[in-house]
């Protein structure tokens, strides 16, 4: 056996060990859904993917285009509908120019691979996206990691390191917590750093007609690159670029992704112009969407679960091992109520965590059935053992004490 077959070999097995000490499928083997259960695992975060809107856009264009031409976006002209699509999302950000990607994921590989010069620093939140550091790897930076959100080292990296890239999330995908998004602007223009902020999880949720955290705080024309995934909130798949006019008709050529990948498909083009249609229009659902998450994470916290530091839609149940989280994820499963595991290379090996995603749709005893579940699996899934329970036990005890 040669040494790569071996290489391959131990890490396959590897792999196998680790799914055979979960105690219990995290993944393939997990129960299946029924119809009257609450599915908490989908980023269509407004509940717009089966809109009648959305999908009567997309099975026309299917209808009367089919899969359309299959190549580059390099060649596609002006007159195509993706870039007539770039165009109202420019509006929507309030951006000089916009371009559409395969995914979020060929978004940020893609931008900081061709804006980055080797070496250079780039400044990251070590819980920002992965696609942000294989964006770094991409152009072949130099990763400069901070502690999350902890600015004070930031500054410090950068006085030792000088200018370079900043490169966050503005709702972290693990712990849902914001950036903050009006500080790190002030740094950067401060030290001459340029700024990316990846707003998959906060675009269609937060700001003026859903346009954003940037939006939301008055500073888009401060943020020198947005990103998105607009699998989230926009229900469709594909990227998004938010950036200056030279950059944006620079980068389909230099963007790796851009240049050797099939352009999207143009029912998906339909369909996020469909979303957009409808995402500007969609305060009540944002509305709802707000209170849905307020009301789940304040009786999670009632019940003595600590869901820190989220404040959003994304809510982190934290059980800390990947047995642990096996087991309670199965235990919720039980009751109908699912979520997603995340679990190391997502997450380190001792923070692994059960991430409920809230939508706007969800009704009052939908919550209530969400809540009474996370109470009934508190004593077999050792929920009061938990690190982070212990954590938020000692910060606020009276009222975990009087959870439990």
């Amino acid at each position: 056996m040669s040494a790569v077959s071996r290489y391959l070999a131990e890490r396959c097995a590897r792999w196998e060990a680790r799914q055979a000490g979960w105690g219990g499928p995290i993944f393939h083997g997990r129960a299946r859904p029924g119809a009257d259960d609450l599915l908490l695992l989908s980023n269509d975060y407004l509940a717009l993917g089966g809109h009648p809107h959305v999908v009567a856009a997309q099975t026309d264009s299917l209808a009367r285009h089919g899969n359309g031409l299959l190549m580059s976006g390099v060649y596609t002209r002006d007159e195509d509908p993706a870039h007539e699509l770039e165009l109202r999302f420019a509006a929507l950000l309030d951006a000089p120019a916009t371009m559409l990607c395969q995914s979020g994921w060929s978004a940020n590989v893609g931008l900081i691979g061709a804006i980055a010069a080797p070496d250079e620093p780039v400044y990251i939140d070590a819980l920002a996206h992965g696609s942000l550091w294989a964006g770094i790897e991409a152009a072949r930076a130099t990763p400069r990691p901070f502690p999350h959100q902890d600015i004070e080292y930031l500054e410090l990296l950068i006085r030792r390191h000088g200018p370079g890239l900043i490169a966050v999330d503005t709702i972290y995908s693990v712990t849902g917590d914001r950036c903050p998004l009006a500080a790190l602007v002030e740094i950067a223009e401060q030290t001459g750093c340029r700024l990316i902020a990846d707003e998959s999880h906060a675009l269609g949720v937060l700001g003026p007609r859903g346009a954003g955290l940037a939006a939301e705080l008055g500073l888009s024309g401060h943020v020198d690159f947005r990103t998105a995934s607009l699998a989230k909130a926009f229900a469709g798949r594909a990227g998004l670029i938010a950036c200056p006019r030279r950059i944006a008709e620079y980068l389909p050529f230099h963007a790796h992704g851009a240049v050797f990948s099939s352009t999207l498909l143009p029912h998906d083009v339909a369909g996020l112009a469909a979303v957009l249609d409808l995402v500007v229009k969609a305060d009540d659902r944002r509305s709802r969407l707000r209170a849905n998450a307020g009301a789940l994470r304040d009786g999670l916290t009632m019940l003595g679960y600590d869901v820190s530091p989220s404040s959003s839609q994304i809510i982190p149940l934290q059980p800390g091992g990947e047995r642990e989280v096996a087991r309670f994820q199965g235990l919720l499963d039980a009751h109908g109520v699912f979520g997603a595991a995340f679990i190391p290379p997502a997450v380190a090996k001792d923070r692994c965590v059960h991430r409920l995603s809230v939508h706007s749709e969800l009704g009052g005893p939908e919550l209530v059935r969400i809540l009474d579940a996370c109470a009934a699996v508190r004593e077999e899934s050792g929920m009061h053992d938990w690190k982070s329970t212990r954590r938020l036990r000692a910060a606020r005890p009276e009222e975990v004490a009087a959870s439990c």
